[in-house]
């Protein structure tokens, strides 16, 4: 069907849903080569487009074998021209669906009896002479089918390019089989369409027939399996498949063709044109081509698997160079074998000054880690750190490569995490900002309180001097006050410029049982019993005494809060020793109450 008009295709398309298979073509260049692959067909024209009006005579004379369908307006100029052209029918372009389909039924029918008649006169022309009649002493003349199959190449070295390839694999078949043209269809990749891959002394047509995975010529070579010969065409039975093989022999200007399978699938296949020598093609030299194609059928499965391997390569390797992680991939000989760009931006370090060397070159912190990956045997946990010659800061996951079991190397995945750890350094300076404005909020209200009582007692000083009670409470009250202060200042001063820390062995026992004590005189305790397990084993610790028991006062004391309420407050502190093998690295305090916790 031959139109500009999407909306008439879809209609027209609707109407023969069951009846054809329609090929819409909107190119004149395009329709050449829809027909010649097509064959004795039926073509609907619209007369509305380009070139439409000269195209009819044009295809009268090119392609006698094909019946137009001529569809214009009603009692248009056009219209009536093709009605006198000749051509099969003429139709307005609203025709009732009933009648369209009935006019296409009947050009079918007529392009069958046009097909039959052109098998009789075939199977006339063509029938075989007798043979003479042979001595009996005269040995039957052999062949040898193995003879041209020395001159056709057996291994094919350029698999690193398959169009290459192909252009090598045509001319060592025409040069093996001796005709005078060759070609092969196939395609790529799974979703591509069959077409002319590589060909010698092809018909221009030829290169712009497609084929899809679904196209009838396609099913027959899944079917049927076998060549197609334009000489055993009369002995098809079934005449829809001796049209379709006609047609696939008179697209490709061929005398025989010969699919390509590999794995259960149709791979392509190869055509032949006559032999150099003009004769016909017998029995042997079919079977000489059936070998040949079985060859090329091996060589371009392997062309497609090597080209299937070469593009999930270059796939790896694209995701690994685009992803944003630093990617450094080693053998199991710790030799850098992987070392993406923005491995290079993170650390620093051009990929070509550590490929194929040793991990150390990457840096030692990283080349430890992964030493340690390809000796363990289960993932370690992910790391981070400042890396010494870029500043930046870096988290570095690990991981072992293996093929079933069988280790390759390791993996180690970098995120930069400059940037969060700039931001968050940022958020720490705002909420640090934040928290001394609440501090000087708090301690400006703290400070307030016992000045406001001082200031009073000091106004009415003058009034009641001569009150001894008055005396005496301004005495007491206003040294209270002034003793908070001072203690509010102290408490400021320590925590913005707190006391060097004495750093020395401390027996824990001590320091804890001193801040049992503490924690009970300072904060009260309510009776709250608390158990203690302190084993006399407790090695010394490195640390600052008041520091310590200052800490495990205010530990105690949040846990007495937390309890208060409970029926059966229960506390309990107890220490043990950190051990690794036979030493001791350590000591871990434990203090545990049943009260309410803290909310979220």
């Amino acid at each position: 069907m031959y139109t500009q008009d999407a909306e008439l295709a879809r209609r027209l398309k609707a109407f023969l849903r069951v009846l054809a298979q329609v090929r819409h073509v909107t190119d004149l260049d395009r329709l050449d080569a829809v027909l010649q692959q097509a064959g004795p067909c039926v073509l609907l024209l619209d007369l509305r487009a380009k070139d439409a009006r000269d195209l009819i005579g044009q295809l009268q004379h090119e392609w006698p074998e094909v019946l137009i369908v001529a569809l214009g307006t009603l009692r248009s100029e056009p219209l009536r021209e093709a009605e006198q052209s000749g051509i099969y029918a003429a139709e307005e372009l609203q025709i009732d669906r009933r009648r369209f389909q009935a006019l296409v039924s009947r050009a079918f029918d007529h392009l069958r009896i046009l097909q039959e008649n052109r098998d009789l006169r075939d199977q006339s022309t063509f029938a075989p002479p007798p043979e003479p009649p042979r001595r009996a002493d005269t040995a039957p003349e052999r062949y040898s089918p193995q003879m041209p199959l020395l001159r056709f190449p057996r291994v094919f070295r350029r698999f690193d390019n398959v169009e290459a390839l192909l252009a090598s694999v045509v001319e060592g078949v025409a040069d093996a089989a001796s005709v005078t043209r060759v070609g092969i269809f196939s395609r790529i990749r799974q979703s591509d369409r069959y077409r002319l891959r590589a060909g010698l002394r092809c018909l221009p047509e030829t290169y712009d027939v497609e084929y899809g995975e679904r196209d009838p010529l396609v099913r027959w070579f899944e079917l049927h399996a076998h060549l197609i010969c334009r000489a055993n065409l009369p002995q098809a039975e079934d005449q829809a498949q001796r049209l379709l093989m006609r047609r696939a022999l008179d697209a490709f200007g061929a005398e025989v063709i010969v699919p390509l399978h590999a794995r259960g699938r149709v791979l392509g296949w190869l055509f032949f044109g006559h032999r150099v020598t003009g004769q016909r093609f017998d029995y042997s030299d079919l079977e000489n081509l059936t070998i040949l194609a079985e060859h090329v059928s091996t060589v371009l499965e392997n062309a497609l698997l090597n080209e299937e391997i070469t593009l999930q390569k270059t796939l790896a390797e694209t995701l690994l160079k685009s992803i944003p992680p630093g990617i450094v991939a080693t053998d199991e000989e710790a030799i850098i074998r992987w070392f993406n760009p923005t491995a290079e931006q993170i650390l620093g370090i051009a990929a070509a000054d550590v490929l194929n060397r040793p991990i150390e070159t990457a840096g030692g912190r990283l080349a430890g880690l992964l030493r340690d990956t390809l000796e363990a045997k289960e993932n370690l946990p992910p790391q981070q750190w400042v890396d010494a010659n870029t500043r930046r800061s870096l988290a570095v996951e690990s991981r072992r490569l293996l093929d079933q079991k069988t280790p390759l190397g390791a993996v180690a995945v970098i995120q930069d995490l400059t940037a969060e750890e700039n931001l968050r350094q940022k958020q720490d300076l705002v909420d640090r900002a934040a928290f001394w404005t609440d501090l000087a909020a708090s301690m400006s209200h703290e400070v307030r309180n016992p000045l406001v009582a001082i200031k009073t007692f000091a106004q009415l000083l003058p009034e009641r001097f001569d009150d001894a009670d008055f005396r005496k409470d301004f005495n007491q009250i206003v040294v209270q006050e002034v003793d908070r202060l001072d203690r509010i200042i102290t408490q400021i001063n320590n925590f913005a410029h707190p006391a060097e820390l004495v750093m020395k062995p401390v027996d824990l026992r001590s320091s804890v049982s001193k801040a049992i004590e503490l924690a009970r005189s300072r904060f009260g305790m309510n009776g709250t019993p608390i158990e203690t397990s302190l084993p006399n084993d407790l090695p010394p610790v490195i640390g600052d005494e008041a520091a310590l028991t200052e800490a495990f006062a205010h530990l105690v004391a949040n846990a007495t809060e937390a309890t208060s309420g409970q029926p059966k407050a229960k506390i309990s502190l107890a220490a043990k020793p950190i051990r690794e093998g036979s030493s001791t690295s350590g000591v871990v305090v434990t203090i545990q109450d049943n009260g309410k916790g803290i909310d979220p």
